[in-house]
């Protein structure tokens, strides 16, 4: 059944390259088969990861957005894919390309129980985005109290504060700071 899914993913991504062939074919089936990795992951079609974590595919590889399988899953709410994938070995603490993790994503979602095993995953605490925000400031901004709980717990800093000034304690009270426009 393996060498099937291994051949059915080759041979999908095989088919679509057929249908519009590309200058250099083996950049094109890269493509096509971390299409279908993100969409497995955002699916959470545990089967499809299966193959490709026994293929040896690279499971940190990031989208055009730099979300990785594991952002993506823990953002579409895929527990099981998010254990299969921190299982084999996907980094929890890969940052997209505004600096966000797959926590922050989870927390935001309201993914609350994906939040809390990512907590528990091997990540500073206090990872900043972009914006300087944390984990646990988000969890103050959506009122994720049990998040928020185990990040002091873990020793998140609760006074550490954004780009705008938010701090968590702010964020918790539905106070915060926008961003203000460049001039």
């Amino acid at each position: 059944m393996r060498q099937f899914m291994c051949v059915a993913l080759l041979c999908i991504a095989s088919s679509v390259a057929y249908a519009n062939p590309p200058a250099d074919p083996s950049a094109d089936t890269q493509g096509q088969l971390r299409a279908l990795f993100f969409e497995a992951a955002r699916d959470g079609r545990q089967d499809m990861l299966t193959e490709f974590i026994n293929a040896g595919f690279d499971l940190n590889v990031q989208d055009d957005k730099g979300y990785t399988a594991l952002i993506l899953a823990a953002y579409h709410g895929q527990q099981g894919a998010v254990t299969q994938l921190l299982n084999a070995g996907a980094d929890p603490c890969a940052k997209d390309l505004r600096g966000n993790t797959a926590l922050m994503g989870a927390i935001f979602k309201g993914e609350l129980s994906i939040a809390n095993q990512l907590v528990a995953a091997d990540c500073a605490p206090d990872q900043r985005n972009n914006a300087g925000q944390t984990a646990a400031m988000y969890a103050a901004l959506f009122h994720r109290k049990d998040v928020l709980d185990a990040l002091a717990a873990k020793g998140a800093d609760l006074n550490a504060t954004d780009a705008m000034g938010n701090q968590v304690q702010s964020l918790e009270r539905g106070e915060f700071q926008p961003l203000q426009p460049s001039r």
